[in-house]
C-alpha cells in the first residue's frame, strides 16, 4: 500500500514539476539557512564546556566601583593561587596567565607571536593534550616553552619537535633560546588559551621564566593577571566572596582594596556573557533571523501547497467514486507533502555543506560542517520533515478529503471563504516578515556606517600601524625616537609616532588624578594613554587648549601630561584653558605630581557602544613602555609607500617582522561582531526575498490557471492588458500593505531595544520602512506583471476553451 502512495506521490510531483520546484527551492533555501546558522550558533555555545570539570571552572574578575580604576577581565596576581593554598577545602586547582607579544624566530623565519607566561597547572587542570612530551614534567624546565601543533608545524615544518630550540625576544632588547618540550594538540575553541580572536597565544612559557620579560605575577599591586580556580566538587561560588575578599583586604594596596570587588563567572559562560553579553546578543539575533527566515520557507510552502490542492478536487472525486477511501486519501496527500519536504530537505543539506566556506567568510569564523554534530541531531531534520509536511498536507488531506464526491467531481468547495483567509493570512505574514527582516538590515547598516563614517574626533585615513620589538630601557626608547625620526623623513611619510596604544580601545591601564591641594578621595579615574609629542599630530588630534606635551622634538619636562576634554571637567574645569599649566596629583606612585600641558578635545578611544571616558596621556619617556609605530602616510600610491616602509623597517630593524594594520582594518576588528550581524541581515534580506517572490511566482501561477477562462471572458467583454494585470496585483498589493502596517511597528520595537546598547547611535527615521515597502510592492509588482501579461496577451479562444 505505501509503494502505491509512494508511486502516486512520486507521478504527481514529477506532473507538476514547476509548482514542485518552485516549493522545494523555496523551503530548501530557508532550511539551509537555518542550518548553517545553527552549525555556528552550536559552535559558540561549545566554547569552555568541553574543558576538563568545566561544570567547576570560574575565571577571576572584578568590579570596581569606577570602571576606569581598573579591567574588568584581570584580578591579582597572588589572588588565584593564594585561595589553593589558604582554602584547600573549596578551592581544587588554579591556573594564571599574563598575556604578552613578542618576537619569536628560527632561523630566517621570525614572527609576533601571543605568549602566555603561565601557571604549570595548565595542561592538567584543563586536560589539553600534548602530542609530544610529558604533561607532567612539560614546564619544570628554566628557558623552556610548549607550543601547539600548529606553531610547530609553522616554525619546523613537522609537528614532532622536542628538544627544538626557538629564539624569543624580551622587552629590554635580549634574545634567548627555549627549548621546546611539549607540543599541544591544537586545543579547541576556550578561554583559558585564549580570549579574543586578536589574543590567540599558542605559545606557553612557565612562570618561572617571568623575570626573563621583566613582568611580575606575585606582587599584589599587579591588577592585570588573568586567573582561574576549580572548585571542589559541591562548593557554591558564593563560599569564595568573603576568602576573596579578606584575602585582598589584607594584602592589596588601599587604593585598590576600598575600590575592587572580585567575582567569579563560571568559565562555561564567561564567553557567552563578556563584554556585556556582546557574544549572547549577537547569538540571538542570529538565531532571530534564522527562525524568521525558515518560518518564511515553511509559510511559503504552505501557501503554495494549500492554493496548489484546490486543483485536485476532481481528482478526489474520482477516488471516491471508483472506492477511495478518506484514510487512504488522507495517507496520500500527507506522503506527498513529506516526500517534497524530504527532497527539500536533502537538497538544504547539500546547500548548506557547498556554501559552509561562503558562511564562515561572511561571519568571520569558521563554522563546524554537518559531520562535527553528534548523533543524536541527525533527529532535528527528521522532525522537520514530519512537522512541515504535516502541516502543508494536513488542509488537502482532511478538508479536501471530507467533500462529498459529487461536489469533487464538480469542483465545489464551500469552505473556498476560509481557504482564501487562510492563504491571503499566511502570505502576510510572509511579507510581514520579510519587511522585519529587511527593516533590520537597513538600521543596523546605518548604525555600523555611523562607526566608520562619523567624526571619531581623530583622522583615521592613511594611517598605518606596526608592532615594535620591546626594549623598555631608557636606551631602547631613545633608539626607538631615533628610528621614528628616519621613518618620519621618508617622502611617502607625512608624521610618525611611538605609543602603546592606537585608538582601539586598548589602553596601558589606568591612573587617578586629583587637583593638587585637593583631597585624594577626590581623584578621578581614566584610562592611560603612553605616547610620544607627535601622537596627536600624527592622528590629527584637535587641541582644546596648550600643546601636547611641548612642540614637537623638544619634549625636556617629564612632569608634563595631557588630559582630555572629558578628563578636564571631571576635574572641575568646565574651560579647558583654565586647566593648563595646573598641577594635578597621581593617587599612585607614590603621590607624584604633574603639570597639564594641554587639554585634547574629546574623541574615540575605543567603541561607540560607551561614552568617552576621562583620558590621560603621559609621555614615553617617563613611562616607558611602547607597542607600535604608527605612520601617517601622504595621499597618493599607497602601494609605492607600503613598498618604502617595508625597505625602511628592514634597514633599521632588521630580524623584526613587519607586521602592520590600517586603521580601518583595526577599526572593523573593534565592531567585529556588529559587521558579522550586519553581514548575516544582507544575506538574510536577499534570502528573504528569494522565498517571498519564488512564493508569488507559484501562487500567481497556480491564480492564472485556474482563472484562465475568467481572463478570456474579461478580454471578450473589452478588458485591457493593463486591466488584467491590475486584477492580479491588487490582491497582493493589499496584502502587503497590511502586512507593512503590522511588520513596521515590530520592527521599530526590536530596532529600537538593539540601539540602546550603543551609547552613540542613529535616530530611526521612516526611511529603512519606506524603502523596505516600496522595495517589496516593486518586486511583486514586477514579477506578477511578467507573468500576466503573457496571459492577459493569449489569444481569448483559447482562454474560453480553458477546463
Amino acid at each position: 500500500m505505501f509503494k502505491n502512495y509512494f508511486k502516486i506521490a512520486w507521478r504527481n510531483i514529477i506532473k507538476s514539476r514547476f509548482y514542485s520546484l518552485v516549493n522545494i527551492i523555496g523551503l530548501a533555501a530557508g532550511i539551509a539557512f537555518t542550518l548553517i546558522i545553527v552549525s555556528y550558533v552550536w559552535s559558540e555555545l561549545q566554547v569552555n564546556r568541553n574543558l576538563k570539570n568545566a561544570d567547576n571552572q570560574y575565571i577571576i574578575q572584578s568590579r570596581w566601583k569606577n570602571p576606569n580604576q581598573g579591567i574588568e577581565l584581570t584580578s591579582l596576581g597572588p589572588l588565584a593561587k593564594q585561595l589553593k593554598e589558604r582554602y584547600p577545602d573549596l578551592v581544587a586547582n588554579y591556573y594564571r596567565w599574563d598575556g604578552v607579544t613578542s618576537n619569536v624566530s628560527k632561523g630566517e623565519k621570525s614572527f609576533r607571536e601571543g605568549i602566555q607566561i603561565c601557571d604549570s597547572t595548565m595542561l592538567n587542570m584543563y586536560g589539553f593534550t600534548l602530542l609530544y612530551g610529558n604533561a607532567a614534567k612539560a614546564f619544570d624546565g628554566p628557558y623552556s616553552v610548549v607550543i601547539t601543533e600548529d606553531r610547530a608545524i609553522k616554525y619546523f615544518g613537522k609537528k614532532d619537535v622536542l628538544g627544538q630550540t626557538l629564539t624569543i625576544e624580551n622587552f629590554s632588547g635580549s634574545k634567548h633560546d627555549f627549548i621546546v618540550t611539549g607540543v599541544m594538540k591544537m586545543p579547541e575553541k576556550n578561554s583559558a588559551t585564549f580570549l579574543t580572536d586578536d589574543n590567540n597565544n599558542q605559545f606557553y612559557i612557565a612562570s618561572q621564566n617571568i623575570n626573563y620579560f621583566g613582568r611580575i605575577m606575585e606582587a599584589w599591586q599587579n591588577q592585570y593577571i588573568v586567573s582561574y580556580i576549580e572548585l571542589q566538587k559541591g562548593i557554591n561560588p558564593a563560599a569564595l566572596d568573603k576568602p576573596m575578599q579578606y584575602l585582598i583586604n589584607q594584602n592589596a594596596p588601599p587604593q585598590i582594596a576600598a575600590n575592587m570587588k572580585p567575582f567569579l563567572v563560571p568559565l562555561k559562560e564567561y564567553y557567552l556573557s563578556a563584554n556585556n553579553n556582546l557574544v549572547k546578543k549577537m547569538l540571538y539575533a542570529l538565531s532571530g533571523i534564522a527562525f524568521f527566515i525558515l518560518l518564511m520557507a515553511v509559510i511559503n510552502f504552505i501557501n503554495l501547497s494549500v492554493s496548489r490542492s484546490a486543483t485536485r478536487m476532481k481528482e478526489i472525486g474520482i477516488r471516491k467514486v471508483l472506492g477511495g477511501l478518506k484514510q487512504q486519501l488522507i495517507a496520500q496527500f500527507l506522503i506527498e507533502s513529506v516526500l517534497l519536504v524530504f527532497f527539500a530537505t536533502l537538497l538544504a543539506i547539500v546547500i548548506a555543506v557547498l556554501a559552509n566556506p561562503i558562511f564562515s567568510n561572511v561571519l568571520g569564523k569558521k563554522i563546524p560542517a554537518i559531520t562535527d554534530f553528534p548523533l543524536y541531531f541527525m533527529a532535528f531534520p527528521v522532525i522537520l520533515i514530519i512537522v512541515v509536511g504535516v502541516m502543508a498536507g494536513i488542509y488537502p488531506a482532511f478538508v479536501l478529503s471530507s467533500l462529498k464526491s459529487v461536489d469533487s467531481l464538480k469542483g465545489k468547495l464551500n469552505t473556498i471563504g476560509e481557504k482564501v483567509l487562510l492563504r491571503k493570512s499566511l502570505v502576510a505574514l510572509q511579507f510581514g516578515t520579510a519587511t522585519v527582516v529587511f527593516i533590520g538590515a537597513i538600521i543596523i547598516s546605518q548604525q555600523v556606517n555611523l562607526f566608520f563614517n562619523s567624526d571619531l574626533g581623530y583622522n583615521k585615513d592613511y594611517i598605518v600601524s606596526a608592532q615594535l620589538p620591546r626594549d623598555w630601557s631608557l636606551n631602547g626608547v631613545a633608539k626607538m625616537e631615533t628610528i621614528r625620526k628616519q621613518f618620519a623623513a621618508l617622502p611617502q611619510v607625512s608624521n610618525a609616532t611611538l605609543s602603546f596604544e592606537v585608538p582601539d580601545g586598548n589602553s596601558s591601564g589606568s591612573i587617578a588624578l586629583y587637583k593638587a591641594g585637593s583631597d585624594s578621595t577626590a581623584a578621578i579615574a581614566s584610562q592611560l594613554i603612553t605616547t610620544d609629542e607627535y601622537y596627536a599630530s600624527t592622528f590629527n588630534i584637535p587641541m582644546a587648549a596648550g600643546i601636547f606635551y611641548s612642540l614637537p622634538g623638544a619634549f625636556t619636562d617629564s612632569s608634563k601630561i595631557v588630559i582630555n576634554q572629558t578628563q578636564a571637567t571631571a576635574l572641575g574645569w568646565k574651560n579647558p584653558q583654565d586647566a593648563i599649566g595646573k598641577q594635578v596629583v597621581f593617587q599612585a606612585s607614590g603621590g607624584f605630581t604633574c603639570t597639564i600641558a594641554g587639554v585634547t578635545k574629546d574623541f574615540h578611544f575605543g567603541s561607540m557602544q560607551k561614552t568617552i571616558q576621562p583620558v590621560t596621556f603621559i609621555h614615553v619617556g617617563v613611562n616607558r613602555v611602547f607597542r607600535s609605530m604608527s605612520f601617517k602616510l601622504k595621499p597618493g600610491n599607497i602601494s609605492a609607500s607600503m613598498e618604502a616602509l617595508q625597505k625602511q623597517w628592514s634597514i633599521l630593524l632588521p630580524g623584526t617582522p613587519f607586521e602592520y594594520s590600517f586603521m580601518d582594518d583595526t577599526l572593523a576588528k573593534l565592531y567585529s561582531t556588529e559587521l558579522q550581524l550586519k553581514k548575516a541581515a544582507y544575506t538574510a534580506t536577499v534570502l528573504s526575498l528569494i522565498i517571498v517572490l519564488l512564493g508569488v511566482l507559484g501562487l500567481i501561477a497556480l491564480s492564472i490557471q485556474k482563472r484562465t477562462k475568467e481572463i478570456g471572458i474579461r478580454k471578450v467583454l473589452g478588458s485591457t492588458v493593463a486591466g488584467i494585470i491590475a486584477l492580479f496585483m491588487k490582491e497582493f498589493l493589499l496584502v502587503i500593505l497590511i502586512a507593512g502596517a503590522i511588520a513596521c511597528p515590530l520592527a521599530y520595537f526590536i530596532m529600537h531595544n538593539w540601539l540602546q546598547a550603543y551609547a552613540y547611535r542613529i535616530n530611526i527615521t521612516a526611511m529603512p520602512f519606506i524603502i523596505s515597502i516600496v522595495l517589496l510592492a516593486l518586486l511583486t509588482g514586477v514579477l506578477i506583471s511578467l507573468q500576466t501579461i503573457k496571459a492577459a496577451n493569449a489569444n481569448p479562444v483559447n482562454s474560453l476553451r480553458a477546463e
